[in-house]
Formats: C-alpha cells, structure tokens, sequence
C-alpha cells in the first residue's frame, strides 16, 4: 500500500535502544501527534459498535438492513452520552 503512514508507538526499550546505540541507532521513531489522534477516535468509535452483536457478527444479510443496524447502534452510542466531554 503506497503512500500508508504508521503511526504507532515505539516501544520504550526500542528507544533506549537506539539511543544506546549513538549515530548507528539508525533511524528516529516516527510519530505524529494528529494522525495519533484521528487513529484513536476511529477505533474508539469502531469498538463502541463492535459492542452490539448485531454489528459485529454481521447477522444482517442484506447491505441496506445492516447499515440500518449500524444506524441505530450509532444513535444509540450518541444517546449515551450527547455532549462530548473534553479532556482537558
């Protein structure tokens, strides 16, 4: 897949690993914050729907009745909690 960022984590120890290392450490973990972020919220949001059996074992046959199913899994999930709490 071309033009695919990664954007997770490095591992703690592989840090200190390549820092031990010095200039041959190779090269430097790569990360950004936003893409972070944006990543996180769309699989918060993925397994929030994957919580309603419905949704996740694909009972539906039909295209049309299982995005109804996720329409209403979605309402649902936004009825919980309407206002969305910062984390600030």
């Amino acid at each position: 897949m071309r033009g695919a960022f990664s954007v997770f984590l490095g591992k703690e120890d592989q840090k200190a690993n390549r820092l031990k290392r010095g200039s041959a450490g190779g090269r430097p973990p790569n990360f950004d914050a936003e893409w972070y972020k944006e990543r996180n919220t769309v699989e918060r949001c993925f397994n929030k729907l994957r919580q309603f059996r419905a949704v996740a074992t694909r009972f539906d046959k039909r295209e049309r009745i299982y995005q109804g199913t996720i329409d209403v899994a979605s309402i649902k999930i936004w009825l919980r909690d309407p206002v969305r709490r910062s984390r600030t």
